[in-house]
């Protein structure tokens, strides 16, 4: 199995500052794109930021220029640096990836548990 763990969501204030991080493990043989999406109450899960394996992003317009994502593909992580943040930006968030496992032939997509992130005065 693969399982996906997220960490660093938490409640800032306006114009602050925060990371997330995402582990992934268990069994695997190449992580192919990783992401984050997001989900306001009441709203779709919205694309946030992507990256491929080799390191092209791609951003929501909402988000480009106060957020960045980033990976270690040795390290099998994937992060999320948000700044300039507005109290637009509270949601879940959730990391994804898309893994080939060892012996089995497609790839899929996993999902990790989601962490929340406030933005309030």
């Amino acid at each position: 199995q693969v399982q996906l763990v997220e960490s660093g969501g938490g409640l800032v204030q306006p114009g602050g500052s925060l990371r997330l991080s995402c582990a992934v493990s268990g069994s695997i043989k190449i992580i192919n794109a990783m992401a984050w999406y997001r989900q306001a109450p009441g709203k779709q899960r919205d694309l946030v930021a992507l990256i491929t394996r080799g390191g092209s992003t791609s951003y929501a317009d909402s988000v480009k220029g106060r957020f960045t994502i980033s990976r270690d593909n040795a390290k099998n992580t994937v992060s999320l640096q948000m700044n300039s943040l507005k109290p637009e930006d509270s949601a879940v968030y959730y990391c994804y990836a898309n893994v080939e496992r060892p012996m089995i032939l497609s790839s899929r997509d996993y999902w990790g548990q989601g962490t929340q992130v406030t933005v309030s005065s």
